[in-house]
C-alpha cells in the first residue's frame, strides 16, 4: 500500500475563507486499493511552513507520497515549489517535465507553472497546481510510474543505500 500525504497551500483555505476543493481531488484520484491517504493538513502560502511540513512528513518515515497543490505560478505569493527545493534531496526533472507538457496539451498556461517532483530521504514530493481539473491532468501522467518510484525508494531504504 502506498502511503500518500496531501498538503493544500492556500492561504485563505487555512484561514477558513475557502473550501478546499483540489486537496479532496488528489484523494479522489489516488483512492484505489494501491493508495491509503495517511495525511492532510491546509497551510498558508508561507515558504518557511510549507517547508516544515514537508519536512516533518517525509522524515516521519510514514509517507510515500507528499502531493500538495496550490502555490506553483508566478505570483509573488507562489512559493511551494520554492518551500520544495529548500528541502528536497534530488529533483527527478522527468516527472515535472512530462507533467508540464501533457497539461499544455489542454492549455497554454501550463507554461507558467513551476510545479516541480523531488526526493526526500525515501519520500517522493510532487507540487501540483491548485486546479481540480489540473490535478486530474497532472495526476494521470504521472500515476503509472508512481508505484515503481516508491519501490525503488523503499528499496533504498531498506538497504541503506545513501542519496
Amino acid at each position: 500500500m502506498i502511503r500518500v500525504a496531501v498538503l493544500t497551500v492556500s492561504t485563505s483555505g487555512s484561514k477558513g475563507g475557502r473550501d478546499d476543493l483540489s486537496g479532496p481531488k488528489i484523494i479522489e484520484v489516488l483512492d484505489d486499493s494501491e493508495y491509503e491517504q495517511v495525511k492532510y493538513g491546509i497551510v498558508e502560502d508561507d515558504i518557511d511552513k510549507i517547508s516544515d511540513i514537508l519536512c516533518e512528513w517525509s522524515d516521519g518515515g510514514s509517507v510515500d507520497i507528499i502531493v500538495t497543490t496550490g502555490g506553483t505560478g508566478v505570483a509573488r505569493s507562489d512559493v511551494t515549489p520554492d518551500a520544495c527545493l529548500r528541502i528536497i534531496d534530488r529533483e527527478v526533472p522527468g516527472m515535472s517535465e512530462a507533467i508540464r507538457s501533457h497539461s499544455l496539451s489542454f492549455t497554454p498556461m501550463a507554461m507558467l507553472s513551476r510545479s516541480i517532483v523531488g526526493i526526500r530521504k525515501c519520500t517522493l514530493i510532487i507540487t501540483l497546481p491548485g486546479s481540480p481539473k489540473a490535478i486530474d491532468q497532472c495526476l494521470e501522467v504521472v500515476k503509472p510510474v508512481l508505484p515503481h518510484v516508491v519501490e525503488l525508494l523503499n528499496t533504498d531504504q531498506m538497504y541503506n543505500h545513501p542519496n
